[in-house]
């Protein structure tokens, strides 16, 4: 498998892995909090070896960070809510316009630009309904360039996961 390397002095130079970085990918995916000793161990490399090659893969750009996955329940936000947006003109301006207010939405996890029936499409977590309600009232009806909004709770997550497929 080749991927791009997304470093600045180099962004199109391919960067091989080999079935080792590939391992160590998937188990930082599963616990990026384990130590680099035990990382070594589970791919089979010494643990200089093993820091060499994870420093490698994220000066490449292939790990973009390494973040703590929070309960969004636990947190009070625990309704998910995906928003369709269309906008009223198809111009780079109303669309960078649109980007950056989104940018501010309380809550919003994920913003896409898609094609097909909607320009937009966002993930907002929100406490509840009234909260949402809040949100849409003050927020999301202000937005720029927006000529639809459609919103649908979601009822029962099925899979959330940040893994990529390696």
């Amino acid at each position: 498998m080749k991927l791009i390397r997304r470093s600045p002095a180099t962004p199109n130079e391919p960067l091989a892995l080999d079935r080792i970085d590939r391992a160590i990918l998937r188990h930082l995916q599963q616990d990026a909090s384990i130590s680099n000793v035990s990382l070594a161990a589970k791919v089979k490399l010494s643990a200089p070896a093993c820091l060499r090659r994870v420093e490698r893969l994220k000066e490449s750009g292939l790990i973009r960070g390494i973040v703590a996955l929070l309960d969004p329940k636990a947190l009070g936000a625990g309704m998910l809510v995906v928003i369709g947006f269309v906008l009223d003109r198809s111009t780079p301006e109303a669309f960078a316009a649109f980007e950056k207010a989104a940018q501010k939405v309380s809550g919003c996890v994920e913003c896409h630009v898609v094609t097909g029936e909607f320009d937009y499409f966002m993930l907002v977590r929100t406490r509840d309904n009234e909260s949402f309600n809040q949100l849409h009232a003050e927020q999301l009806l202000y937005l720029p360039g927006v000529r639809q909004v459609r919103s649908f709770m979601v009822l029962k997550e099925i899979l959330s996961t940040h893994a990529l497929p390696l």
